[in-house]
């Protein structure tokens, strides 16, 4: 009786015994990828809208960043005449360089998920913050601040409601107009896609890969830190320079308004730290950073209750009971105790990376 063609029938012709390796090999790292998973603690684990918004985000910039060297790369080949060699850029693994990276375990790399981890959390908690408006006919407070005389203040605030709706329409869409990392990580990335292009060539040539190359640091010449949410929030904070008696009301109502770039910027900014120290500590489910930084600037109750209860309503993660238990010993906490608990995060980033190397290495 004749059957028709089979998997393996249609599967590239290679040695029967090359083929068993791999499919062995494969089943191994599923096997091994399982248990890794099954004990990891919870809060170490992803939870499926985070896992998918972090798949989206890191397509989107990997391919955006893919395509603008593909296609001026082809673009410089075209304009030298090898055409050819241009619609092999193009075409020679298009699509698979999120996986190539992933394979070389390159987008492993813990400085480059932090950023992307905390960038996800960050919107998805921005996003889920509940509404809270002082008085119904008012103007957000973010709209407000860009109708003010003051135009750093205005060109500010006018500049960060264009990068968050640019922010927001680029999460929803899955997309990404550019890769909206620190300059550091950009410039990783890109190198690591400019490679994993030129290892997809069946035959690299010498003007592919200058080709490759100028259309490389074409992206690294266009990126522009200065534009991105962080960036502008930071340059807002320090344009309204929240005074002592004005820090609980910006803070409040910047939470109230799902301006959470905002809150993460003043409170950097009043704590004399980085952006991304302030909002590590604010994404953090057990707040206790959060509440000592809040004490440090002398918050009182009602201030750490209202930011504590926004965060645990937009934050799964959060226990909002234990948060209630524990308010009373937080206000309890002395101003001076508190920003003595937290001057390690106003140190140097660099001299904070090398003494936790460091204090990993002593635990060994």
């Amino acid at each position: 009786m004749s059957v028709g063609p089979t998997m393996l029938d249609a599967m590239p012709s290679y040695d029967p015994v090359t083929r068993a390796e791999t499919a062995r090999l494969r089943a191994e790292a599923r096997l091994a990828g399982t248990i890794a998973d099954f004990f990891l603690d919870a809060d170490a684990r992803l939870d499926d809208r985070t896992r998918l918004m972090l798949a989206h985000v890191l397509g989107a910039i990997v391919g955006a960043i893919e395509w603008d060297i593909r296609r001026h790369a082809a673009r410089l080949l075209a304009g030298v005449g090898s055409t050819r060699a241009g619609e092999a850029i193009l075409k020679a693994g298009a699509g698979g360089v999120v996986q190539q990276l992933t394979r070389a375990g390159l987008l492993r790399d813990e400085d480059l998920m932090e950023e992307l981890i905390a960038r996800v959390r960050h919107d998805l908690i921005a996003a889920s913050l509940p509404v809270e408006v002082a008085e119904p006919e008012e103007a957000s407070l973010l709209v407000r601040l860009a109708g003010v005389p003051d135009s750093i203040v205005a060109s500010a605030a006018s500049a960060l409601l264009a990068a968050e709706s640019r922010r927001r329409v680029a999460n929803e869409l899955g997309s990404a107009g550019g890769s909206e990392l620190p300059a550091e990580l950009h410039h990783r990335l890109v190198w690591w896609v400019a490679a994993a292009i030129r290892d997809g060539l069946n035959a690299a040539t010498r003007e592919s890969d200058r080709a490759i190359t100028e259309a490389a640091e074409r992206s690294l010449a266009a990126h522009d830190e200065g534009e991105q949410p962080a960036a502008v929030a930071t340059r807002l904070a320090k344009a309204l320079d929240a005074r002592p008696n004005e820090l609980a009301a910006v803070l409040v109502e910047s939470i109230g308004d799902r301006r959470l770039s905002l809150f993460v910027a003043v409170l950097a900014h009043a704590l004399g730290i980085a952006f991304d120290q302030a909002r590590s500590i604010t994404l953090e489910p057990d707040g206790d950073r959060l509440w000592l930084a809040l004490r440090a600037l002398d918050m009182d109750r009602p201030t750490i209750a209202r930011i504590g209860l926004a965060l645990s309503e937009a934050d799964p993660r959060r226990d909002i009971e234990a948060f209630a238990d524990a308010l009373d010993a937080i206000v309890s906490i002395g101003v001076e105790d508190a920003r003595a608990s937290i001057a390690p995060l106003a140190l140097n980033r660099d001299f904070r990376m090398a003494l936790r190397a460091l204090a990993r290495t002593d635990r060994r």
